[in-house]
């Protein structure tokens, strides 16, 4: 090694020992008699302190010299600190240097190396390998090196198998739009890069594989947003012999590990929500559990009073912000105009005060007595000094707005702390949703989930209302994991494949080699994958998943720093066998 230390390891026990330190040039601090370099590696920062009248005047012109991010070779003495630091662990010694030696020199970064830097994200996508030098950057991917750590080590104590399953695969029609990879050696034909390794886990149970995992690349084309990207990780894991209580003990056991190891918090049991439930008290299936202010509805209280918003809606849904009651008129219109913006789509906002003497002061006074307003207080269960939010419309659309709402005023009253964690399992979802642009059936998961065995005497009559055997992990309002029970049953596969519009043939073309394998003995298996890159964002504390990524892409799924995508030569195309208008050919 070209070192005997890192810059974070020495410490008083290592005064008067030689020593060389490698790494970057963090800072230099020139005082005339005085010329102090901060050294910086991945371990830590060093201090180097050099002195007219004790260091060799050659060396200190050298030491002017260098440049921040220059990457240096030192060879010294440790000291004992006179004036000690101890924000950072080697603030106790310092090195008095003999020799410096350049590895290379830099040019002035175009952002400072810095916790607090001063690069925009754009440029420092840009140059992320130099953002990578940055504390809390690396923080972010020691802390993802940790949980990945801590996943295999809890999957192999449980007798899971780490098994690898093909990147190149088939194209199918479901889920999200795959990325494609043509195929040079087979004229017009093309890979899919997968969504998830979904039918090779479930053959693997086939095989007798009964407990796999897998932490694993998956490619989706869609939109992307902070907690998405075109290429993520997966922990992807299936069991055989199981019901769905074996999976969710199971996993529940590795999420209170990973608290428990990565942030020594510890899990009791969690709740468990149904999909219809968290839809009726939330507003969505990923609710965020770290504050109350469930749904309440009103319809029985306030139909038939003369006021046309409610009289006319479907639903008249609200939430008791406590404590908010002191909102002023110009608070209120925010929250107003907040709801009204069209990715939320309410109409409008009815409120409601508590006053401290108990009265009600509502913005719809004039259709409700007072007498009215003591039964909506009594339904929200609302004390003095509580606010009363109001909404009304279309059933769906109405909770949806409503949810966005209540995670706003969650936000607004500090109930959405980063360090606190409210996880919890949503199962009994609808195995199918209907599509009205398609009019037909979609899966709400995927095709290989199994119904209900209570359910599935509705598959001929009430497809819409068949529950799935499946079940979600949700963290603070994000979805980390989400499984199913699968179907193994040739036949209920076929039927499944009907449901959702799929013609014999086409089911055949594009799952056969799966409903085959089912007529080999298919054990009843099941499983679940967690969105690792979120798990990490979540336990990171940050809303983006980019931030945990080493290298990701930007918002328009683009590597700005490598720039890809990218064209190819007019020659790779032809050997691919694909005609592009706007690309030249040889």
């Amino acid at each position: 090694m070209l070192r005997t230390h890192t810059c974070g390891e020495l410490r008083l026990d290592n005064v008067g020992d030689e020593v060389i330190l490698t790494g970057w040039v963090q800072r230099l601090r020139d005082k005339g008699g005085m010329l102090w370099i901060d050294l910086r590696d991945r371990y830590g920062i060093t201090q180097l302190t050099l002195e007219e009248g004790i260091t060799a005047p050659a060396l200190l012109d050298q030491a002017r010299n260098l440049g921040r991010e220059y990457v240096v070779r030192v060879i010294g003495k440790v000291v004992e600190r006179y004036s000690r630091n101890e924000k950072i662990p080697t603030g106790d010694i310092e090195i008095f240097p003999h020799k410096i030696e350049v590895l290379n020199a830099s040019k002035l970064p175009p952002f400072l190396i810095e916790d607090e830097t001063d690069g925009g994200d754009d440029l420092r996508m840009k140059y992320r390998y130099l953002d990578l030098r940055r504390n809390t950057v690396r923080h972010n991917l020691e802390l993802r090196h940790r949980m990945m750590r801590e996943t295999r080590s809890f999957l192999d104590s449980h007798y899971f198998i780490e098994v690898e399953t093909p990147v190149l695969i088939k194209s199918t029609p479901e889920g999200a739009r795959d990325f494609v990879v043509p195929s040079r050696m087979n004229p017009g034909e093309f890979y899919a890069l997968p969504q998830s390794p979904q039918t090779f886990k479930q053959l693997l149970m086939v095989s007798g594989f009964d407990r796999y995992y897998q932490i694993v690349k998956c490619f989706r084309d869609e939109d992307l947003r902070a907690d998405r990207q075109p290429e993520f990780t997966q922990i992807d894991c299936e069991m055989s012999f199981v019901k769905q209580e074996d999976i969710l003990n199971a996993f529940e056991a590795f999420i209170a590990h990973l608290f428990e190891k990565i942030k020594g918090i510890h899990l009791g049991k969690l709740p468990r929500l149904t999909y219809a439930d968290a839809m009726r008290y939330y507003g969505s299936d990923k609710p965020d559990t770290r504050f109350d202010m469930r749904f309440v509805e009103l319809n029985p209280l306030v139909k038939d009073k003369g006021f046309k918003v409610f009289d006319d809606a479907e639903l008249v849904v609200g939430i008791n912000a406590r404590g908010a009651a002191y909102y002023t008129r110009k608070q209120l219109d925010e929250l107003t105009d907040f709801v009204k913006r069209p990715q939320i789509g309410a109409t409008g906002l009815v409120y409601a005060r508590v006053n401290e003497d108990g009265t009600i002061k509502s913005s719809v006074d004039k259709f409700y007595t007072a007498e009215d307003l003591q039964e909506w207080a009594s339904a929200f269960g609302a004390q003095p000094g509580d606010l009363l939010l109001i909404l009304a419309g279309q059933k769906d659309k109405t909770r949806k707005a409503l949810n966005e709402l209540r995670l706003e005023m969650g936000e607004r009253l500090g109930l959405r702390d980063k360090n606190v964690f409210s996880p919890l399992w949503v199962i009994d979802f609808p195995l199918l949703e209907w599509d009205e642009d398609s009019k037909r059936f979609h899966a709400m998961h995927h095709p290989f989930t199994s119904p209900k065995p209570e359910d599935i005497e509705l598959i001929d009559d009430r497809p819409g209302d068949i529950r799935a055997n499946a079940y979600d992990m949700v963290i603070n309002g994000v979805e980390v994991g989400g499984g199913s029970i699968r179907i193994h049953d040739r036949r209920l596969q076929e039927q499944m494949f009907r449901l959702l519009g799929f013609s014999h043939a086409e089911a055949e073309k594009q799952f056969g080699f799966l409903m085959s394998a089912f007529e080999y003995g298919a054990p009843p298996h099941g499983g679940i994958a967690f969105g690792f890159d979120r798990l990490c964002s979540l336990f990171g504390g940050s809303d983006s998943i980019r931030d945990f990524i080493a290298f990701p892409k930007n918002n328009s799924g683009r590597d700005v720093m490598i720039d890809a995508p990218s064209t190819i030569s007019g020659e790779q195309l032809d050997e691919l066998h694909i005609r592009m208008k706007n690309v030249p050919h040889s």
